[in-house]
C-alpha cells in the first residue's frame, strides 16, 4: 500500500468514525439501544483502525484491532488505559447485544458511553494528526 492511499484509507475511516457516532446519536433519540450500542463500537472501531493503518499496523478480527491497540499504543503509553476500557467495553456490548439472545441493551447500558466514545474518536485524530 502506498503512503497515498494509507493516508485515503485513514480520512475514509475517521470520517467513517464520526458519521457512525452521528448515527448512535440518532438512534438514542428514538430509544433503540441495541443499534445505538452497534453503532458507538463502529464509531470506534472506525477511528481505532484508522489509527493502526496510519502506523502500518493491520488486523483481521475485531478482538484482533483491540489486541494491536493495546500493544502498540496502550502499552507505550500513547494511549490511555481508560479510552482502552472504553474500547473494550464497547466491544464487549456491542458483541453481547449483536450475537446473545437474551441480553437486553438499555439506556443505562449506553447513554453514559456516548461522550466517552466522542472523546475516544477526537483523541485518536489527535494522535493521527499530529
Amino acid at each position: 500500500m502506498t503512503e497515498e492511499e494509507r493516508n485515503t484509507i485513514v480520512r475514509y475511516r475517521l470520517e467513517r468514525a464520526n458519521e457512525t457516532l452521528i448515527e448512535a446519536i440518532e438512534l438514542i433519540s428514538s430509544n433503540h439501544w441495541h443499534g445505538a450500542a452497534n453503532r458507538l463500537y463502529y464509531a470506534c472501531y472506525y477511528a481505532a483502525t484508522a489509527l493502526l493503518i496510519n502506523n502500518k499496523y493491520s488486523a483481521k478480527t475485531h478482538s484482533g484491532v483491540f489486541a494491536l491497540l493495546g500493544k502498540h499504543f496502550v502499552l507505550e503509553g500513547i494511549v490511555s488505559r481508560q479510552l482502552n476500557d472504553l474500547y473494550g467495553k464497547l466491544l464487549e456490548l456491542r458483541q453481547s447485544g449483536d450475537y446473545s439472545d437474551w441480553v437486553v441493551v438499555t439506556e443505562d447500558k449506553v447513554a453514559p458511553l456516548v461522550e466517552p466514545a466522542k472523546n475516544f474518536i477526537e483523541e485518536i485524530e489527535k494522535l493521527i494528526n499530529k
